[in-house]
């Protein structure tokens, strides 16, 4: 999908491979960052990449009863999120604002990714009440938009898009919230991702994760970068109304150029939202390690230099994640 040659004109700032500069002498700022003319010297930033996080990656625990109230709440209904299941560094700051990202379909995934701390192997059969379970959660915690991802399930004929548009049903009807999904791929049932579609979620959300040369090594050998384009264009071409949104972690080993093409892969095929965020390793040997850490003020020029490309809303930064104050984005997109 990537043309670079067709896209050598467009406005942004040099762009280039593991050692090339970013943006133009004065644009970042003073956190040590810069190599020479100001630009973002990436070789030198991924001698940093060590066991120790930089201090912008360190975070104070949000203070307030909310974070108890939540975990009770989700206990009790018997829900699982991503939050917790995937590690994530935000879920005590969103806990403590009373939500979450919900994760339906069990808490096993059958695909063996790189980068996920959600446990991998023989998924339980599903629970059917679970879409009632999950509105009930989105009413009683005052939800205005709710956000529904799930592992994977390759062993499901539809991948589990079925359990989806019920998900997406049980909460338009008990709560009258907007809705945002961050689904699989659907690689082996895309008549299950039409079917998600029909659910007419506001806001439909599939990760790009990475740039293609990196693809089968973080995603694993199931998964295929530009059917994750497709993926993205069949949805606006199905139902145009639907927000799309996409994102990718950074700190793998890609290169400026390499993040740019993928930006413009995603404009061609219409997607309107963007997050980019760091790359945490979760624990343990078997996840890849971080190759460098991204500083706050690259975070700020990659997105700066997104918006530019016509994303209608961007967020980008070292703690940015696919449903990161997803209502914001949903609202003023």
């Amino acid at each position: 999908m990537s043309q670079t040659s067709s896209r050598s004109s467009t406005s942004l700032p040099v762009i280039g491979t593991s050692n090339a500069s970013g943006p133009a002498s004065g644009s970042c700022g003073s956190g040590g960052a810069c190599g020479a003319g100001g630009g973002f010297n990436v070789v030198a930033l991924e001698a940093e990449a060590t066991e120790r996080l930089p201090k912008w990656l360190k975070r104070n625990i949000p203070k307030g009863n909310n974070v108890g109230h939540t975990t009770e709440l989700l206990e009790e209904l018997n829900l699982e999120t991503v939050c917790d299941n995937a590690r994530c560094p935000n879920r005590m700051e969103c806990y403590s604002q009373n939500t979450a990202t919900f994760m339906v379909l069990g808490n096993v995934c059958t695909r063996p990714c790189g980068f996920c701390a959600v446990s991998r192997g023989k998924p339980e059969a599903l629970e059917l009440d679970e879409p009632q379970r999950l509105a009930e959660a989105s009413l009683r915690l005052g939800l205005k938009h709710v956000v529904i991802t799930s592992v994977t399930r390759d062993d499901l004929p539809d991948g589990g898009a079925e359990h989806f548009f019920q998900c997406i049903k049980a909460v338009r009807e008990k709560t009258g919230a907007s809705v945002e999904v961050l689904t699989p791929d659907f690689i082996h049932a895309p008549a299950g991702l039409d079917r998600v579609i029909e659910a007419k979620p506001e806001v439909f959300n599939h990760n790009t994760e990475t740039v293609p040369r990196l693809y089968r090594r973080v995603r694993g050998p199931k998964s295929d970068y530009k059917w994750t384009l497709e993926l993205l264009r069949r949805i606006k071409e199905k139902d145009p109304d639907i927000k799309t949104k996409s994102g990718l972690m950074l700190g793998l080993g890609e290169t400026h150029e390499e993040i740019f093409e993928v930006l413009a892969d995603l404009r061609d095929v219409g997607c309107d939202f963007l997050t980019l965020g760091q790359y945490l390793k979760p624990s343990t040997d078997r996840y890849l390690p971080v190759v460098r850490f991204v500083t706050p003020e690259e975070f700020e020029w990659l997105g700066n230099s997104a918006r530019k490309l016509g994303f209608k809303k961007v967020a980008s930064g070292p703690f940015v994640r696919s449903s990161y104050h997803a209502r914001d984005m949903a609202e003023t997109g």
